[in-house]
């Protein structure tokens, strides 16, 4: 497949085809693929919520600023980052690490120290703007994916954390709402979906040394 066809074809579906979801292969092929995301230290700060309850999707729709899309996609993804990144956390990755690989405690424990003096010294606020910059990295991993897949997306910001997190029950979980992506099939009278795209000439972008 023609990855940079694909990435052509893809744009911010703003009109969804109600009558067309996602199939579970498909779904569990996007779910291996965030699990798959890099992110930094390995940590893996994230969870993904994937909504296809059309009357839960219909309530997020007033906190979406009105977004139609969110209630009228296949699927609505909502990327969270974990709200507590403590000790426990940290020590939870390195358990997996020593489970999967069998690396012995002296190779680990430098690198585990580090990790836990270092996030004792930063505040929540540093912490969680951290996850979010995961949580970027994970989207555009998945909006590629989809792409690949013939799967319409769009990510969005305009949505409101708060609100998301009380109607999912996100604090009980000790997660935060970051991003959200409704993803399905484009709808036949969606204007957007034929317009070129607009973008700066890659000289103006990509600089070779």
């Amino acid at each position: 497949m023609d990855i940079i066809k694909q990435l052509n074809w893809r744009y911010a579906t703003k009109s969804f085809d109600t009558q067309r979801l996602v199939s579970d292969k498909d779904i569990k092929a996007l779910t291996e693929a965030f699990n798959l995301t890099a992110t930094s230290y390995g940590l893996q700060p994230l969870k993904l919520m994937v909504i296809k309850d059309k009357d839960l999707q219909s309530q997020l729709v007033p906190v979406s600023y009105n977004q139609k899309q969110v209630g009228e996609a296949s699927h609505l993804l909502v990327f969270c980052i974990e709200s507590q990144m403590d000790t426990t956390f940290i020590t939870s990755y390195f358990d997996r690490v020593k489970s999967i690989r069998n690396t012995e405690d002296a190779i680990l424990d430098p690198f585990k120290t580090f990790l836990i003096e270092n996030f004792k010294n930063k505040s929540q606020s540093e912490k969680e703007a951290w996850a979010v910059k995961q949580a970027y990295l994970a989207l555009g991993n998945i909006m590629t994916v989809c792409a690949l897949l013939n799967i319409d997306a769009c990510p969005m910001e305009g949505f409101s954390p708060s609100d998301y997190d009380t109607v999912l029950g996100l604090e009980a979980l000790k997660l935060k709402s970051v991003l959200v992506m409704p993803i399905g099939y484009r709808a036949k009278d969606d204007f957007m979906a034929d317009l070129q795209k607009v973008r700066r000439p890659i000289k103006d972008t990509v600089i070779m040394r």
